[in-house]
């Protein structure tokens, strides 16, 4: 008979569920995050309007620019729920898209894709942390 992997779980076991739930602590970074990318999202704004004697300033574009920000705030609100991280990062996708208003929208849209890819990156990690009982309140 062989014995079982413990590998997989931490010193002191599987523990328990934890006292206080750790995706909240993400799913907030998450919202906070949100909320700074719609900042940044509406500081593209100025840039539209005064680069290039305001040429990029179009209907569609301050449209597009008005939206995409406000897409991005309004979900800081809803990361509780399950299908807010699929939309999370398909607004990714669609400010990507903002290449088409100006450049500098899409770099923004790049810059803030790399810290999707960390957050999903520390989500992960948190998930296969809490799976060993390697989180300090799995055992008080």
């Amino acid at each position: 008979m062989s014995s079982p992997d413990t590998s997989e779980v931490g010193p002191l076991g599987p523990g328990h569920e934890p006292a206080k739930d750790p995706m909240k602590g993400i799913r907030g970074v998450m919202a906070g995050t949100l909320v700074l990318e719609a900042i940044t999202i509406w500081l593209a704004l100025t840039v539209i309007l005064k680069v290039d004697n305001g040429e990029h300033w179009t209907t569609f574009n301050w449209v597009f620019i008005t939206a995409l920000g406000a897409a991005h705030f309004l979900m800081a609100f809803f990361q509780r729920f399950r299908w807010a991280l699929p939309v999370n990062l398909g607004l990714q996708v669609v400010a990507l898209f903002g290449f088409f208003v100006h450049p500098s929208v899409a770099i923004i849209a790049i810059i803030f894709i790399i810290v999707w890819w960390y957050l999903l990156h520390l989500r992960s990690t948190l998930i296969a942390r809490m799976k060993r009982g390697l989180l300090t309140t799995q055992h008080l």
